[in-house]
């Protein structure tokens, strides 16, 4: 999950799984669960997720991952923050909550590296160069075929 808050006006499927750390498949089922979860589709029918969505989806994460709701709880608890004018604070709040967890999660990883506790994550190998077209091609040219 980034730790950006969501500025941009519309977002892609992944884009939206980048910033909640979540699966795309999770995302649909959600969205077949939660009517709230209806992201437009542009023409070429992808979905397209609001910044209100991003901050609904991480307040669905939250009720469901981090307060152990079950989905229909959640359901009813959103509907609860709906009535009372609550909902967008909500939303809100789980996001900053979301946040300020995973770079609380990140810290503690660097301290136990720099303590010595944690092996250092691997470097991202370099990218793999490939053969340029046709040199297969080629190199089959030359065994005398």
């Amino acid at each position: 999950m980034s730790t950006a808050r969501p500025v941009q006006e519309f977002y892609s499927i992944g884009e939206v799984c980048a910033l909640t750390d979540l699966k795309p498949h999770v995302l649909r089922y959600w969205e077949s669960q939660f009517r709230f979860l209806n992201p437009a589709k542009n023409r070429s029918g992808n979905r397209v997720y609001k910044s209100k969505e991003v901050e609904l989806i991480m307040l669905v994460k939250h009720l469901l991952y981090t307060e152990k709701y079950t989905i229909e709880g959640a359901r009813q608890q959103i509907d609860q923050y709906r009535r009372s004018g609550e909902l967008k604070g909500s939303a809100r709040r789980a996001f900053e909550i979301e946040v300020a967890s995973e770079a609380r999660a990140e810290l503690e990883a660097v301290l136990a590296i720099l303590d010595g506790k944690a092996p250092p994550a691997p470097a991202a190998p370099p990218p793999a160069h490939s053969a340029p077209r046709g040199a297969a091609a080629s190199s089959r040219g030359k065994s005398g075929r």
